[in-house]
């Protein structure tokens, strides 16, 4: 029953099939080990912000989230993450995707500004689900090797 239970985990916590639990079916995409590196220190960079994000919603600090979303995440991080560097080792529909991700921030960000005044809290919400959907869209089509 325990081993059971264990076994779920996976398919509970990310939606993976059995097929996909027990055998990786995404796309692996190799990049030079120094970039890999860096890609992979982005995407905790980017968990992080998020958690960030999420604290600030919590404490009501719309500006903070706003901030976090657009410097970390947002279409003004693009440069410090070496996007255009880093894009030509990407699959299109990865890069499509890392692209869309960080448009969602700047349109969260602009959400977060709008509910500093508003108080309103179900548009930023709407819009952050908006950006870790694209997360799980490539974290479930792709891998590094």
């Amino acid at each position: 029953m325990r081993f059971a239970v264990l076994a779920a985990v996976p398919v509970l916590l990310f939606g993976l099939t059995a097929a996909q639990a027990t055998e990786d079916v995404r796309a692996l995409v190799k990049l030079p080990e120094p970039m890999r590196t860096h890609m992979l220190a982005n995407m905790r960079d980017h968990l992080t912000a998020l958690n960030e994000i999420q604290t600030a919603l919590a404490k009501g600090e719309f500006g903070k989230a706003a901030d976090v979303a657009e410097n970390r995440l947002g279409m003004s991080s693009l440069a410090s993450h070496n996007a255009a560097h880093m894009a030509p080792y990407m699959p299109k529909a990865m890069q499509d995707t890392g692209t869309e991700m960080h448009r969602a921030a700047s349109r969260f960000a602009r959400a977060a500004q709008e509910a500093a005044v508003d108080g309103k809290l179900s548009r930023p919400l709407a819009e952050l689900s908006q950006v870790t959907q694209q997360c799980v869209a490539c974290h479930a089509s792709y891998r590094l090797h």
